[in-house]
Protein backbone atom coordinates (compact mmCIF):
# COMPACT_ATOMS: atom_id res chain seq x y z
CA UNK A 1 0.00 0.00 0.00
CA UNK A 2 1.42 3.71 -1.26
CA UNK A 3 0.94 5.95 0.84
CA UNK A 4 -0.87 9.30 -0.64
CA UNK A 5 0.99 12.31 -0.81
CA UNK A 6 -0.93 14.50 -3.07
CA UNK A 7 -3.07 16.37 -0.62
CA UNK A 8 0.09 17.02 1.61
CA UNK A 9 0.02 21.03 1.48
CA UNK A 10 3.55 22.59 0.37
CA UNK A 11 3.79 25.26 2.75
CA UNK A 12 4.09 23.28 6.36
CA UNK A 13 3.97 26.58 8.70
CA UNK A 14 0.01 26.45 6.86
CA UNK A 15 0.21 22.54 9.19
CA UNK A 16 1.16 25.01 12.04
CA UNK A 17 -1.55 27.59 11.82
CA UNK A 18 -4.21 25.56 11.55
CA UNK A 19 -2.84 23.37 14.30
CA UNK A 20 -2.21 26.62 16.75
CA UNK A 21 -5.62 27.39 15.39
CA UNK A 22 -6.84 24.25 16.68
CA UNK A 23 -5.57 24.32 19.68
CA UNK A 24 -6.70 28.03 20.65
CA UNK A 25 -10.49 27.72 20.01
CA UNK A 26 -10.03 23.89 21.54
CA UNK A 27 -8.50 26.09 24.75
CA UNK A 28 -11.76 28.64 24.32
CA UNK A 29 -14.40 26.21 23.87
CA UNK A 30 -13.35 24.10 26.76
CA UNK A 31 -11.98 26.77 29.47
CA UNK A 32 -14.20 28.89 31.67
CA UNK A 33 -12.33 31.79 29.91
CA UNK A 34 -9.67 32.65 27.62
CA UNK A 35 -7.75 36.04 27.22
CA UNK A 36 -4.99 38.06 25.81
CA UNK A 37 -2.92 41.04 26.56
CA UNK A 38 -0.29 43.54 24.74
CA UNK A 39 2.89 44.00 26.13
CA UNK A 40 2.05 46.51 28.35
CA UNK A 41 -0.58 44.16 29.86
CA UNK A 42 -3.72 45.59 28.84
CA UNK A 43 -6.42 43.29 27.72
CA UNK A 44 -6.84 42.89 23.79
CA UNK A 45 -9.27 40.33 23.89
CA UNK A 46 -11.58 38.42 25.97
CA UNK A 47 -14.45 35.84 25.99
CA UNK A 48 -17.84 36.81 27.01
CA UNK A 49 -17.83 33.92 29.57
CA UNK A 50 -14.61 35.30 30.71
CA UNK A 51 -15.70 39.01 30.53
CA UNK A 52 -19.64 38.47 32.05
CA UNK A 53 -17.32 36.59 35.23
CA UNK A 54 -15.59 39.83 36.08
CA UNK A 55 -18.95 41.94 35.74
CA UNK A 56 -18.43 42.97 32.11
CA UNK A 57 -21.62 42.19 30.38
CA UNK A 58 -20.18 43.49 27.16
CA UNK A 59 -16.26 41.81 26.48
CA UNK A 60 -15.76 45.34 24.49
CA UNK A 61 -15.47 47.08 27.47
CA UNK A 62 -12.71 45.73 29.28
CA UNK A 63 -10.48 46.45 25.86
CA UNK A 64 -7.92 48.53 26.61
CA UNK A 65 -7.91 48.12 30.32
CA UNK A 66 -4.93 46.70 32.25
CA UNK A 67 -5.58 43.63 33.03
CA UNK A 68 -5.45 43.95 37.02
CA UNK A 69 -8.53 46.47 36.12
CA UNK A 70 -10.50 43.64 34.65
CA UNK A 71 -9.56 40.21 36.50
CA UNK A 72 -7.75 41.49 40.08
CA UNK A 73 -4.75 38.97 41.34
CA UNK A 74 -4.43 38.52 37.86
CA UNK A 75 -0.02 37.21 37.13
CA UNK A 76 -0.21 38.39 32.91
CA UNK A 77 2.31 41.54 33.83
CA UNK A 78 4.61 39.26 35.29
CA UNK A 79 4.18 36.76 32.31
CA UNK A 80 4.84 39.59 29.88
CA UNK A 81 7.64 41.07 32.19
CA UNK A 82 9.30 38.01 32.26
CA UNK A 83 8.63 36.30 28.78
CA UNK A 84 8.70 33.02 31.34
CA UNK A 85 5.40 31.07 31.39
CA UNK A 86 3.39 30.29 34.77
CA UNK A 87 2.11 26.81 33.15
CA UNK A 88 -0.02 26.11 36.54
CA UNK A 89 -1.45 27.77 38.99
CA UNK A 90 -4.97 28.80 41.31
CA UNK A 91 -6.53 32.55 40.77
CA UNK A 92 -8.34 33.32 43.81
CA UNK A 93 -11.59 35.22 42.87
CA UNK A 94 -14.71 36.51 45.01
CA UNK A 95 -16.22 32.77 43.79
CA UNK A 96 -14.27 29.35 43.39
CA UNK A 97 -10.72 29.68 42.90
CA UNK A 98 -9.51 28.85 39.34
CA UNK A 99 -6.76 26.72 38.01
CA UNK A 100 -4.97 29.22 34.91
CA UNK A 101 -2.30 28.67 32.44
CA UNK A 102 -0.49 31.93 30.99
CA UNK A 103 1.69 31.71 28.43
CA UNK A 104 4.00 34.80 26.96
CA UNK A 105 3.47 35.28 22.72
CA UNK A 106 6.66 36.38 21.18
CA UNK A 107 7.46 37.77 17.69
CA UNK A 108 9.68 35.87 15.20
CA UNK A 109 12.56 37.75 16.62
CA UNK A 110 11.77 36.26 20.34
CA UNK A 111 10.58 39.57 21.54
CA UNK A 112 7.74 39.27 23.82
CA UNK A 113 4.85 41.10 22.30
CA UNK A 114 1.84 40.38 24.76
CA UNK A 115 0.58 36.91 26.51
CA UNK A 116 -2.43 34.79 26.81
CA UNK A 117 -4.32 32.91 29.71
CA UNK A 118 -6.58 30.07 29.94
CA UNK A 119 -9.01 29.36 32.97
CA UNK A 120 -9.67 25.76 33.09
CA UNK A 121 -12.36 26.41 35.80
CA UNK A 122 -14.28 22.87 34.66
CA UNK A 123 -11.43 21.16 35.48
CA UNK A 124 -11.00 22.00 39.38
CA UNK A 125 -13.47 19.09 40.47
CA UNK A 126 -10.77 16.70 38.56
CA UNK A 127 -8.35 18.24 40.70
CA UNK A 128 -9.62 18.47 43.92
CA UNK A 129 -8.90 14.75 44.51
CA UNK A 130 -5.20 16.11 43.71
CA UNK A 131 -5.76 19.14 46.14
CA UNK A 132 -6.98 16.94 48.75
CA UNK A 133 -3.97 14.67 48.64
CA UNK A 134 -1.61 17.42 49.12
CA UNK A 135 -3.38 18.83 51.49
CA UNK A 136 -3.34 15.81 53.62
CA UNK A 137 0.21 15.39 53.03
CA UNK A 138 0.92 18.19 54.35
CA UNK A 139 -1.11 18.45 57.36
CA UNK A 140 0.61 14.94 58.16
CA UNK A 141 3.91 16.30 57.16
CA UNK A 142 3.13 19.07 59.83
CA UNK A 143 1.73 16.68 62.39
CA UNK A 144 5.13 14.99 62.00
CA UNK A 145 7.46 17.38 62.28
CA UNK A 146 5.58 18.64 65.55
CA UNK A 147 5.96 15.25 67.15
CA UNK A 148 9.43 14.54 66.10
CA UNK A 149 10.74 18.22 67.67
CA UNK A 150 8.24 17.40 70.56
CA UNK A 151 10.25 13.61 71.11
CA UNK A 152 13.46 15.55 70.71
CA UNK A 153 12.68 18.27 73.39
CA UNK A 154 13.84 17.57 77.03
CA UNK A 155 11.50 15.94 79.13
CA UNK A 156 12.66 16.46 82.83
CA UNK A 157 13.40 19.85 84.35
CA UNK A 158 15.54 20.25 87.56
CA UNK A 159 12.12 20.12 89.97
CA UNK A 160 12.49 16.12 87.94
CA UNK A 161 15.73 15.49 90.20
CA UNK A 162 13.98 15.39 93.08
CA UNK A 163 15.81 15.47 96.67
CA UNK A 164 16.90 18.72 99.45
CA UNK A 165 19.59 16.31 100.36
CA UNK A 166 23.38 18.27 100.41
CA UNK A 167 24.43 15.88 97.75
CA UNK A 168 21.34 16.78 95.71
CA UNK A 169 21.40 20.70 96.12
CA UNK A 170 24.77 20.52 94.77
CA UNK A 171 24.36 18.42 91.84
CA UNK A 172 21.41 20.84 90.70
CA UNK A 173 23.49 23.76 91.51
CA UNK A 174 26.51 22.84 89.12
CA UNK A 175 23.87 21.80 86.87
CA UNK A 176 21.86 25.14 86.96
CA UNK A 177 25.73 26.89 86.21
CA UNK A 178 26.09 24.50 82.91
CA UNK A 179 23.16 24.93 81.76
CA UNK A 180 23.97 28.81 81.43
CA UNK A 181 27.31 27.57 79.56
CA UNK A 182 28.26 25.88 76.23
CA UNK A 183 31.22 23.94 77.17
CA UNK A 184 30.79 20.42 76.94
CA UNK A 185 29.29 18.49 80.09
CA UNK A 186 30.69 15.31 81.64
CA UNK A 187 28.33 13.49 83.56
CA UNK A 188 29.76 10.65 86.17
CA UNK A 189 28.07 8.14 88.41
CA UNK A 190 26.41 5.10 89.03
CA UNK A 191 23.55 3.29 86.78
CA UNK A 192 20.54 4.81 87.97
CA UNK A 193 21.56 7.92 89.75
CA UNK A 194 19.69 10.64 87.51
CA UNK A 195 22.19 11.08 84.81
CA UNK A 196 19.50 11.37 81.41
CA UNK A 197 17.42 13.36 83.63
CA UNK A 198 20.37 16.02 84.53
CA UNK A 199 21.32 15.94 80.80
CA UNK A 200 17.29 16.84 79.85
CA UNK A 201 17.18 19.41 82.68
CA UNK A 202 20.44 20.93 81.56
CA UNK A 203 19.53 21.35 78.08
CA UNK A 204 16.22 22.37 79.12
CA UNK A 205 17.72 25.30 80.92
CA UNK A 206 19.92 26.43 77.94
CA UNK A 207 19.50 28.78 75.30
CA UNK A 208 19.55 25.56 72.98
CA UNK A 209 16.35 24.45 74.54
CA UNK A 210 14.06 25.13 71.67
CA UNK A 211 16.22 23.12 69.38
CA UNK A 212 16.53 19.45 69.27
CA UNK A 213 18.01 17.19 71.86
CA UNK A 214 19.58 14.11 70.24
CA UNK A 215 20.66 10.77 72.42
CA UNK A 216 23.04 8.41 71.35
CA UNK A 217 23.34 5.45 73.54
CA UNK A 218 26.41 4.38 72.87
CA UNK A 219 26.57 1.06 75.03
CA UNK A 220 23.08 -0.06 73.08
CA UNK A 221 24.25 0.01 69.33
CA UNK A 222 26.93 -2.41 68.20
CA UNK A 223 30.44 -0.82 67.23
CA UNK A 224 30.32 -1.05 63.28
CA UNK A 225 27.36 0.88 63.45
CA UNK A 226 28.07 3.50 65.42
CA UNK A 227 29.78 5.47 63.12
CA UNK A 228 27.21 5.84 60.61
CA UNK A 229 24.84 6.47 63.43
CA UNK A 230 27.17 9.37 64.81
CA UNK A 231 28.00 11.38 61.25
CA UNK A 232 25.15 9.11 58.55
CA UNK A 233 25.61 7.78 55.18
CA UNK A 234 25.49 8.99 51.68
CA UNK A 235 23.14 6.15 49.65
CA UNK A 236 24.62 3.00 48.81
CA UNK A 237 27.35 3.57 50.94
CA UNK A 238 27.59 0.10 52.18
CA UNK A 239 25.96 -3.25 51.64
CA UNK A 240 22.31 -2.60 53.08
CA UNK A 241 22.87 1.18 53.55
CA UNK A 242 19.26 2.87 52.94
CA UNK A 243 19.00 3.90 49.34
CA UNK A 244 18.10 7.72 50.37
CA UNK A 245 21.12 7.44 52.47
CA UNK A 246 21.03 8.11 56.36
CA UNK A 247 21.13 11.27 58.33
CA UNK A 248 23.41 11.16 61.17
CA UNK A 249 23.02 12.52 65.06
CA UNK A 250 25.10 14.99 64.33
CA UNK A 251 23.06 16.61 62.03
CA UNK A 252 19.70 16.10 64.04
CA UNK A 253 21.25 17.57 66.58
CA UNK A 254 22.26 20.57 64.97
CA UNK A 255 21.92 23.61 66.74
CA UNK A 256 21.07 21.58 70.20
CA UNK A 257 22.59 19.45 71.92
CA UNK A 258 23.55 15.61 71.16
CA UNK A 259 23.86 13.52 74.75
CA UNK A 260 26.05 10.99 74.39
CA UNK A 261 24.94 8.04 76.90
CA UNK A 262 27.66 5.61 78.46
CA UNK A 263 30.92 7.46 76.65
CA UNK A 264 32.74 5.04 78.37
CA UNK A 265 31.90 2.31 75.80
CA UNK A 266 32.84 3.94 72.96
CA UNK A 267 35.67 2.30 70.49
CA UNK A 268 39.22 3.98 70.27
CA UNK A 269 38.45 4.28 66.87
CA UNK A 270 35.34 6.51 66.67
CA UNK A 271 36.98 8.31 69.83
CA UNK A 272 39.49 9.93 67.26
CA UNK A 273 36.77 10.80 64.64
CA UNK A 274 34.63 12.10 67.36
CA UNK A 275 37.14 14.21 68.77
CA UNK A 276 38.16 16.12 65.31
CA UNK A 277 34.50 16.99 64.61
CA UNK A 278 34.21 18.27 67.87
CA UNK A 279 37.37 20.32 67.14
CA UNK A 280 36.77 21.06 63.57
CA UNK A 281 33.25 21.32 63.43
CA UNK A 282 32.77 19.92 60.55
CA UNK A 283 32.40 16.06 59.34
CA UNK A 284 31.50 14.05 55.94
CA UNK A 285 28.81 11.41 56.18
CA UNK A 286 30.31 7.74 55.18
CA UNK A 287 30.72 7.67 51.53
CA UNK A 288 30.28 11.23 50.54
CA UNK A 289 32.37 13.92 50.09
CA UNK A 290 29.73 16.21 51.12
CA UNK A 291 31.14 18.34 53.78
CA UNK A 292 28.39 19.38 56.65
CA UNK A 293 28.89 22.11 59.17
CA UNK A 294 27.88 21.27 62.38
CA UNK A 295 26.73 23.30 65.51
CA UNK A 296 26.29 21.02 68.79
CA UNK A 297 26.54 21.19 72.66
CA UNK A 298 27.72 17.90 73.91
CA UNK A 299 26.68 16.31 76.68
CA UNK A 300 28.25 12.97 77.68
CA UNK A 301 27.35 10.37 80.85
CA UNK A 302 29.19 7.70 82.12
CA UNK A 303 29.04 4.91 84.75
CA UNK A 304 32.48 4.00 84.00
CA UNK A 305 35.99 4.95 85.66
CA UNK A 306 37.13 7.14 82.69
CA UNK A 307 40.45 8.13 84.33
CA UNK A 308 41.03 4.44 84.84
CA UNK A 309 39.88 4.08 81.10
CA UNK A 310 42.71 6.46 80.42
CA UNK A 311 45.47 5.51 82.21
CA UNK A 312 44.69 1.56 80.81
CA UNK A 313 44.62 3.32 77.01
CA UNK A 314 41.22 2.20 76.33
CA UNK A 315 39.87 5.73 76.27
CA UNK A 316 41.85 8.72 74.56
CA UNK A 317 42.80 11.19 77.06
CA UNK A 318 42.39 14.00 74.21
CA UNK A 319 38.96 13.15 74.69
CA UNK A 320 38.51 12.39 78.09
CA UNK A 321 40.20 16.38 78.53
CA UNK A 322 38.05 17.68 76.14
CA UNK A 323 34.78 16.52 77.60
CA UNK A 324 35.90 17.05 80.87
CA UNK A 325 35.23 20.74 80.60
CA UNK A 326 32.26 20.90 83.33
CA UNK A 327 32.38 17.41 85.46
CA UNK A 328 29.43 16.82 87.46
CA UNK A 329 28.88 13.82 89.62
CA UNK A 330 25.50 12.42 90.04
CA UNK A 331 25.77 10.40 93.84
CA UNK A 332 24.31 7.51 94.40
CA UNK A 333 21.20 6.73 96.59
CA UNK A 334 22.83 5.24 99.40
CA UNK A 335 24.83 8.72 100.02
CA UNK A 336 21.45 10.72 100.01
CA UNK A 337 19.36 8.42 101.97
CA UNK A 338 17.36 11.58 103.15
CA UNK A 339 15.72 11.96 99.59
CA UNK A 340 14.38 8.47 99.91
CA UNK A 341 11.10 9.47 101.54
CA UNK A 342 10.02 12.67 98.95
CA UNK A 343 11.51 10.14 96.06
CA UNK A 344 9.01 7.67 97.00
CA UNK A 345 6.26 9.91 97.20
CA UNK A 346 6.64 11.07 94.01
CA UNK A 347 7.14 7.78 92.53
CA UNK A 348 4.20 6.31 94.26
CA UNK A 349 2.27 9.52 92.99
CA UNK A 350 2.91 8.92 89.17
CA UNK A 351 2.75 4.74 89.36
CA UNK A 352 -0.98 5.10 91.20
CA UNK A 353 -2.32 7.80 88.33
CA UNK A 354 -0.75 4.95 85.74
CA UNK A 355 -1.55 1.74 87.32
CA UNK A 356 -5.33 2.53 88.33
CA UNK A 357 -6.13 5.19 86.43
CA UNK A 358 -9.81 5.57 87.66
CA UNK A 359 -8.49 4.95 91.53
CA UNK A 360 -8.60 8.11 93.78
CA UNK A 361 -6.73 6.35 97.16
CA UNK A 362 -3.21 6.77 97.40
CA UNK A 363 -0.42 4.11 98.55
CA UNK A 364 1.00 5.25 101.95
CA UNK A 365 4.05 3.45 103.07
CA UNK A 366 4.28 2.87 106.88
CA UNK A 367 6.91 3.98 109.31
CA UNK A 368 9.10 0.41 109.10
CA UNK A 369 9.14 0.51 105.90
CA UNK A 370 10.44 3.93 104.75
CA UNK A 371 13.03 2.97 107.54
CA UNK A 372 13.75 -0.46 105.70
CA UNK A 373 14.54 1.43 102.34
CA UNK A 374 16.43 3.85 104.25
CA UNK A 375 18.49 0.85 105.31
CA UNK A 376 18.91 -0.51 102.06
CA UNK A 377 22.21 0.03 100.28
CA UNK A 378 20.43 0.26 96.54
CA UNK A 379 22.78 -0.89 94.45
CA UNK A 380 20.43 -0.25 91.44
CA UNK A 381 20.28 3.73 93.05
CA UNK A 382 16.80 5.13 92.16
CA UNK A 383 16.21 3.11 89.45
CA UNK A 384 16.04 -0.01 91.81
CA UNK A 385 13.70 1.76 94.05
CA UNK A 386 11.12 2.62 91.47
CA UNK A 387 11.47 -1.05 90.00
CA UNK A 388 10.19 -2.19 93.69
CA UNK A 389 7.53 0.55 94.26
CA UNK A 390 6.36 -0.49 91.03
CA UNK A 391 5.92 -3.94 92.06
CA UNK A 392 4.45 -3.01 95.64
CA UNK A 393 1.98 -1.33 93.70
CA UNK A 394 1.01 -3.55 91.42
CA UNK A 395 0.68 -6.42 93.12
CA UNK A 396 -0.16 -5.32 96.75
CA UNK A 397 -3.58 -5.77 98.36
CA UNK A 398 -3.72 -3.13 100.40
CA UNK A 399 -2.68 0.75 99.64
CA UNK A 400 -1.19 0.52 102.97
CA UNK A 401 1.95 -1.12 102.69
CA UNK A 402 4.44 -1.80 105.65
CA UNK A 403 8.05 -3.45 105.83
CA UNK A 404 7.46 -7.35 106.21
CA UNK A 405 4.99 -6.72 102.56
CA UNK A 406 7.81 -4.35 100.97
CA UNK A 407 10.53 -6.59 102.17
CA UNK A 408 9.39 -9.34 99.71
CA UNK A 409 9.24 -6.95 96.42
CA UNK A 410 13.06 -5.98 97.48
CA UNK A 411 14.14 -9.40 97.82
CA UNK A 412 12.71 -9.83 94.06
CA UNK A 413 13.86 -6.87 92.99
CA UNK A 414 17.69 -7.45 94.42
CA UNK A 415 20.15 -8.49 92.13
CA UNK A 416 22.60 -11.68 92.86
CA UNK A 417 24.92 -10.02 95.35
CA UNK A 418 23.07 -7.21 96.69
CA UNK A 419 23.13 -6.32 100.24
CA UNK A 420 20.35 -8.08 102.03
CA UNK A 421 17.50 -6.40 103.69
CA UNK A 422 16.81 -7.31 107.37
CA UNK A 423 12.69 -7.97 107.36
CA UNK A 424 11.24 -8.15 110.77
CA UNK A 425 9.96 -12.02 111.10
CA UNK A 426 8.23 -13.02 114.40
CA UNK A 427 8.68 -16.91 113.16
CA UNK A 428 11.23 -19.18 113.66
CA UNK A 429 14.54 -19.44 112.11
CA UNK A 430 13.87 -21.92 109.14
CA UNK A 431 16.74 -23.14 106.32
CA UNK A 432 17.77 -20.71 103.26
CA UNK A 433 15.88 -23.45 100.80
CA UNK A 434 12.47 -23.06 102.65
CA UNK A 435 12.99 -19.72 103.18
CA UNK A 436 13.38 -19.12 99.58
CA UNK A 437 9.99 -21.47 98.84
CA UNK A 438 8.21 -19.70 101.35
CA UNK A 439 8.86 -16.09 99.82
CA UNK A 440 8.31 -17.33 96.25
CA UNK A 441 5.25 -19.16 96.86
CA UNK A 442 3.98 -15.72 98.63
CA UNK A 443 5.73 -13.58 95.55
CA UNK A 444 3.70 -15.93 93.37
CA UNK A 445 0.18 -16.37 95.03
CA UNK A 446 0.34 -12.56 95.21
CA UNK A 447 0.86 -12.20 91.74
CA UNK A 448 -2.38 -14.54 90.77
CA UNK A 449 -4.27 -12.67 93.27
CA UNK A 450 -3.73 -9.73 92.02
CA UNK A 451 -4.67 -10.63 88.36
CA UNK A 452 -7.53 -12.50 89.36
CA UNK A 453 -6.53 -15.84 89.42
CA UNK A 454 -5.12 -15.81 85.33
CA UNK A 455 -2.56 -17.50 85.50
CA UNK A 456 -0.70 -16.40 82.01
CA UNK A 457 -1.80 -12.37 82.85
CA UNK A 458 0.52 -13.29 86.37
CA UNK A 459 2.91 -14.79 84.93
CA UNK A 460 3.35 -11.43 82.17
CA UNK A 461 3.67 -9.15 84.75
CA UNK A 462 5.70 -11.12 86.77
CA UNK A 463 8.35 -11.55 83.33
CA UNK A 464 8.24 -15.78 83.22
CA UNK A 465 7.09 -17.89 80.68
CA UNK A 466 3.24 -19.33 81.63
CA UNK A 467 4.61 -22.56 81.55
CA UNK A 468 7.30 -22.38 84.48
CA UNK A 469 4.38 -20.31 86.12
CA UNK A 470 2.45 -23.84 85.74
CA UNK A 471 4.90 -25.97 87.27
CA UNK A 472 5.86 -23.58 89.78
CA UNK A 473 2.51 -24.15 90.84
CA UNK A 474 2.16 -27.10 91.03
CA UNK A 475 5.49 -27.53 93.35
CA UNK A 476 4.35 -24.87 95.53
CA UNK A 477 1.12 -26.36 95.85
CA UNK A 478 -0.42 -22.82 95.06
CA UNK A 479 -4.10 -22.57 94.92
CA UNK A 480 -5.19 -21.30 91.77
Amino acid sequence: MHNDWTHVPVDYSDVLRRAMDSLFKTFENFSEGTFIVDKDARVVWINKRYAARFGFSDPQEAIGRDCEAVIPNSLMREVVTTGKPILLDLLETDREPLVVTRLPLKDDYGQTVGAIGFALFDEMKALTPLFSHYSRVQQELIATRQSLAQARRAKYTFASFVGTSAASLDVKRQARRAAQVESPVLLSGETGTGKELLAHAIHGASTRAARPLVTVNVAAIPDTLLEVEFFGAAAGAYTGADRKGRVGKFELADGGTLFLDEIGDMPLVLQGKLLRVLQEKEFEPLGSNRIVRTDVRIIAATSADLPALVASGRFRADLFYRLNVLSIHAPPLRERAGDIEALVYAMLEELSADARPRHTGQFVLHDDALRLLAAYSWPGNVRELRNVLERAVMLSDSEHIDARALGAFMGAASPEGASAVPVPDEADATSYAQAMAGFEKRFLSDALRASGGRVAEAAQRIGIGRATMYKKIVALDIEV
